[in-house]
């Protein structure tokens, strides 16, 4: 990350680069256009915070009989990352030593990390026949620090991010954890998720929580600073290459949306209505976590908005309001934090 970025971030978020890792220097714009030479693909990059809609998105967009997307290579978004290859000090050592004729006097990091990931992601769209790649990768874990590092590397690629309810990702996101990642909860969220599988009737009805106190406002304070943090970063680092977009909007108008974005990548859309349309009548995630953990997955429609009215106690609508209330607002989800 360079000292822009850096700068940048703490303006905006308040929090400077994180310690322990060398920064790799930003990509140089004559860099850029040499790896375009190489790999002459569009690039676009899918971010959103978990369960907020990204995989319907990229399914969605690799419809297109030009544009391919796949998911999870968590470049950008999941240490250690593409940078983290080549994060301790000796390979910079070995990159920009004065001997090393290749390397023209500067890191060869960025052009190495770079050829990396172009090469991932044409060779995976080629196979497909298709011209314009991208990846989807949720950046919950690393939120605004994930739009820098992409930048570093990717100046000139698109950055497509969506946003859902903040309060129904929250839903979503518990309710993930407790079918696909029951391994890694703390013991007082494993007995919540026993006695929801046992008697759910107490938590639909918003009676009892489906949060711990320090689970649910970790959960809000995360969903908050990311869709704070990425979307303030997308807007100054990627300008006219940045879009975002409401989960909700895609759901109730799909095709215009999705159109947008081809637009955007110069992907003629007229004929992929139909196309669109049909793709979202199938939900896979909601078939896998049904086949899981049925006892679970059963109460909660997936894909569903204004889940959290079901599900919220007056004490979990306390917390998130304060914490998530005008973050809502700002997109429009509510008017006031009368709610």
């Amino acid at each position: 990350m360079n000292r822009l970025t850096s700068a940048l971030r703490l303006l905006l978020t308040g929090r400077a680069q994180p310690h322990g890792l060398r920064e790799i220097p930003a990509i140089a714009p004559d860099e850029v256009a040499e790896a375009q030479r190489f790999f002459p693909m569009p690039k676009f990059f899918i971010f959103g915070h978990a369960r907020s809609g990204t995989t319907l998105l990229a399914r969605l967009i690799r419809l297109h009989p030009d544009v391919h997307c796949n998911w999870q290579a968590h470049f950008f978004t999941r240490p250690p990352l593409l940078s983290g290859l080549l994060a301790e000090q000796r390979f910079e050592d070995w990159l920009n030593r004065r001997s090393n004729r290749w390397n023209r006097g500067r890191d060869l990091s960025p052009v190495a990390l770079r050829a990396m990931s172009d090469y991932i992601l044409e060779r995976d769209a080629a196979r497909e026949g298709k011209t314009i790649v991208g990846d989807k990768s949720p950046n919950v874990i690393l939120g605004g620090q994930a739009v820098e590092e992409l930048v570093c590397l990717y100046p000139d690629a698109f950055l497509i991010y969506i946003v859902r309810d903040g309060r129904d990702a929250l839903i979503s996101h518990r309710f993930q954890n407790f079918i696909d990642g029951p391994q890694f909860l703390k013991r007082a969220d494993l007995r919540i998720r026993d006695d929801f599988a046992h008697d759910p009737a107490p938590y639909l009805a918003g009676k009892r929580s489906l949060y711990t106190p320090a689970a649910l406002k970790r959960m809000a304070h995360s969903w908050v600073d990311n869709v704070t943090d990425t979307h303030a970063l997308g807007r100054q680092l990627f300008a006219d290459r940045y879009y975002a977009l409401r989960y909700e909007d895609l759901l109730a108008r799909p095709f215009e949306m999705v159109a947008r974005i081809w637009r955007m990548l110069d992907a003629e859309p007229s004929t992929m209505e139909e196309k669109v349309l049909a793709e979202m009548q199938s939900n896979p995630d909601a078939d896998w976590q049904q086949e899981k953990a049925p006892e679970l997955a059963q109460a909660l429609e997936k894909g569903k908005t204004g889940s959290w009215r079901e599900f919220f106690t007056q004490s979990d609508k306390t917390v998130v309001k304060q914490i998530a209330g005008q973050t809502l607002i700002d997109w429009g989800y509510e008017e006031s934090l009368d709610w």
